[in-house]
């Protein structure tokens, strides 16, 4: 059965392997269902059916994904856009998070019928590889910049607007103690690093009286019924939102064709003339609108599968069985709600360490990139908007591209993406 639904033997692989390899990705993941929750229950949502909704989404997701693509890649709410989604839509711009999911849910109707079309390569073709590394740098630097408040290492400062926290505090210390634990795991490449660092940094908090131990271990999953179906359309459809739509939409697109690049280098993936890739993108945009319906940020491909690439996942097999792991994810409520976010917020500067990394990759000796990366990474984490950094980027770059009469560099595809941001600071 296996042979003929997932094409072991032709892609040189083995149950056994497969197994394997679900399992690893599974164990390099599993933090998403604690951390997303965390980070999205502060819009107002309800913890418990977060964190139902992200094992859900996950499970959902990162099954459809196996069985239609037949590749080795997990999904589940992306890291970043969640973050947008809470500080800077709710929180930053004052938005419920109903007409939030609705955003997401329309972004991803978006991707998911020009998924079918070719519109995909043209905007991948349009924009420079340059720009789409220093978005992801960007949004690095402003999930990191969000955890380090979380952690309360950086804190308000009236006279320089920022500074450095209380490092007496003992909760500024544990969330300090949990990122190093979370960076020597990650550094001695230990599978599952992020989630051993959470329960690292929990026991610890909970042996020093930093946080209330578990009442208990299992429980049945809570209900999604708050948050299910609440997204609002309507609200969504305004033109002044429409440049948070398209950064939800674009950002997706480039985390998510970024992320299948990586892992398909790894593996050998996506040789078929793009039926593979063609495939994945459908089922990650498949995967936002589900997300969105469940009460979910985007859903994104996780390059946490490059863990169970690495163990010899090659087929479809490595991600059913990482999608059926999560299911033990929904009857751990108690550990979860008893994990102290400074447990939580250091995983989110670790995960802006390793998106920040794309700067190494940029070429900073054409002007034109310098200058729009750099206008593209700093205005993400000091204006609390991607929308805005994302949107800054494009007209900087079109505008240094005019100037210096380097008119190769212009199409209609960053033409019409700096109108958009143009239109972002018209209407913020």
């Amino acid at each position: 059965m296996f042979e003929k639904l997932f094409k072991l033997s032709r892609h040189n692989t083995s149950v056994g392997t497969e197994v394997r390899a679900g399992f690893t990705t599974f164990l390099a993941m599993m933090y998403i269902v604690p951390v997303n929750a965390g980070i999205m229950s502060l819009t107002g949502m309800p913890f418990d059916a977060l964190i139902t909704a992200t094992a859900v989404v996950t499970i959902l997701a990162t099954i459809l994904n196996g069985l239609w693509s037949n590749t080795p890649v997990a999904m589940s709410v992306g890291m970043g856009l969640n973050a947008y989604f809470t500080f800077g839509l709710v929180k930053g711009m004052h938005i419920p998070w109903q007409t939030a999911l609705g955003i997401v849910m329309v972004s991803g109707l978006i991707f998911l019928i020009l998924s079918f079309t070719k519109f995909r390569v043209w905007v991948l073709e349009s924009v420079p590889v340059d720009i789409r590394r220093a978005i992801s740098a960007g949004i690095g630097a402003f999930i990191a910049f969000i955890g380090l408040q979380g952690m309360k290492i950086i804190v308000n400062n009236d006279a320089v607007l920022v500074g450095l926290g209380n490092l007496h505090d003992p909760n500024v210390l544990l969330g300090v103690f949990g990122f190093i634990t979370a960076a020597i795991l990650y550094a001695y490449r230990v599978k599952g690093a992020f989630i051993f660092s959470i329960l690292i940094t929990s026991i610890t908090a909970w042996g020093f009286g930093l946080g209330e131990i578990p009442k208990g271990i299992v429980s049945m999953p809570a209900g999604m019924g708050s948050i299910i179906f609440k997204f609002d359309l309507m609200s969504a459809l305004t033109l002044s939102l429409l440049p948070v739509i398209i950064t939800f939409l674009i950002t997706d697109m480039f985390d998510t064709v970024g992320t299948l690049a990586g892992i398909g280098m790894r593996a050998g993936l996506f040789k078929d003339g793009g039926k593979e890739l063609q495939k994945t993108l459908e089922a990650d945009a498949a995967a936002t609108v589900i997300g969105a319906a469940l009460g979910t940020s985007t859903t994104t491909s996780f390059i946490e599968s490059a863990a169970g690439v690495e163990e010899g996942g090659r087929t479809g097999l490595t991600a059913v069985v990482t999608g059926l792991l999560f299911v033990t994810t929904l009857f751990f409520l108690p550990v979860y709600k008893a994990i102290p976010s400074n447990a939580i917020y250091p995983i989110l500067v670790m995960v802006g360490v390793l998106m920040f990394s794309e700067l190494k990759n940029i070429n900073f000796q054409d002007t034109t990139i310098a200058v729009s990366a750099f206008v593209t990474v700093i205005l993400m984490p000091l204006t609390y908007s991607i929308t805005l950094g994302l949107s800054a980027g494009f007209v900087v770059y079109l505008l240094l591209a005019v100037f210096r009469k380097e008119f190769d560099k212009i199409n209609a595809g960053t033409l019409t993406l700096a109108v958009i941001g143009l239109m972002a600071y018209i209407f913020h």
